[in-house]
């Protein structure tokens, strides 16, 4: 078992320890330090309120969970040089990311902007709250968010574009086809059993997200 209690590997070459781990792969380049500072910075505020597109990462007592959040540019507010606001849109009210926050304040952000190499990242707490003047002023379509993500910054720093470049992320030749993959209905078939109407299902998926985006 490792320091975090987690199973050891079935592959051989476990890296057990953190000395084995900083041996394998020598020290951190400088700037990958330098880059990390503990508030917002005007120029780390440009790319957050460029970003249309936030992955969140939080973590309570039943486990990990890194949900997708997207709205226009700008739709992560900067609220002072340590405060950032997510509204939180409609979703499937499973609230796994909304648990975790009440029961661990813990959160990880990280930001992209399509056309853009480099990513933001953002390590801090949060906190969930309903205050009606900042609901509002996140109305979307006449949709007030059900509340809002209270993120206090610790760590700040962007990530440089290297697995994007690897990746092709943002190349529209690399882009794959949607039919190219089981369907929604498929899936859930594939889960639930050949009882489940999957055609159905995908038929009505369009006018189903379109009523509930907001």
């Amino acid at each position: 078992m490792n320091e975090m209690g987690a199973s050891k590997t079935k592959f051989k070459g476990r890296v057990g320890s953190i000395d084995d781990l900083e041996s394998l792969y020598g020290p951190p380049v400088p700037a990958a330090l330098t880059k990390e500072i503990s508030h917002i910075s005007d120029h780390y505020k440009e790319f957050v309120e460029a970003a249309p597109f936030v992955v969140v990462a939080t973590v309570g007592i039943e486990g990990l969970d890194c949900s997708p959040r997207g709205d226009p540019s700008g739709f992560v507010r900067v609220y002072d040089k340590k405060t950032v606001l997510i509204p939180d849109r409609r979703g499937n009210n499973r609230l796994d990311s909304l648990k975790n926050i009440v029961r661990d304040p813990r959160i990880s952000l990280l930001f992209l902007i399509p056309g853009v190499g480099e990513t933001m990242r953002i390590n801090g707490t949060a906190e969930i709250v309903t205050d009606q003047g900042l609901r509002e002023s996140f109305k979307m379509n006449d949709k007030v968010p059900a509340s809002v993500i209270v993120v206090t910054v610790e760590k700040m720093y962007f990530q440089c574009p290297k697995a994007l470049i690897r990746s092709k992320l943002w190349d529209p030749k690399t882009q794959i086809p949607r039919s190219d993959l089981p369907t929604i209905g498929e899936m859930q078939r594939g889960i639930l059993g050949n009882e489940f109407d999957a055609e159905t299902y995908d038929k009505a998926y369009p006018e189903r997200i379109e009523n509930t985006i907001y």
